[in-house]
């Protein structure tokens, strides 16, 4: 075996044995567990029920994921009266009430993700998401879909970040 040969044969060998080291530290039981993030749900005692298998918002360590909220009236959940400026007036109260149980507010939330069914309602949904991100407000894509759950004519998806 030439001498070039067994330095790459030893190096491999090197890089491999780091490797498994390496994988094994990262794997170790106690380090796994004490960087996993606390996972709670949000549930806030204001807000529908749809009875639906999902959960309002989910924390994980600073990170809370919000799910998909219709503007559903807490106490009915039936869809808010109003059009697309009440479905999203409520939709963002909803949301509200999930940011304040996890100890937070709008200026904490980091993105949105909104879905309504008919672009030609854009400009009635963006007057009222104004009144609740004045200034500086979230990240934002924005999505025509063909339908909703129960025919809402919007959804708001969201993630926030604790300070």
């Amino acid at each position: 075996m030439s001498r070039s040969t067994r330095v790459a044969v030893l190096a491999g060998f090197a890089g491999l044995t780091s490797g498994i080291a390496g994988t094994l530290v990262v794997q170790a039981p106690d380090v796994v567990s004490a960087q996993a993030p606390v996972r709670r749900v949000v549930s806030p005692q204001r807000g529908p029920n749809t009875g639906l298998p999902f959960s309002p918002g989910v924390l994980a360590g600073s990170t809370l994921y919000v799910a998909g909220h219709l503007g559903r009236d807490p106490v009915t959940s039936q869809l808010a009266k109003g059009g697309i400026e009440g479905e999203t007036r409520q939709a963002l109260a909803n949301i509200g009430e999930v940011l304040k149980a996890a100890g937070m507010s709008f200026r904490d939330v980091t993105t949105v993700t909104a879905f309504i069914t008919d672009f030609k309602e854009f400009d009635r949904f963006n007057t009222v998401y104004r009144e609740f991100f004045p200034k500086d407000p979230p990240a934002r894509a924005t999505v025509q879909v063909a339908a909703l759950n129960a025919g809402a004519r919007v959804e708001l998806q969201m993630i926030a970040v604790k300070p």
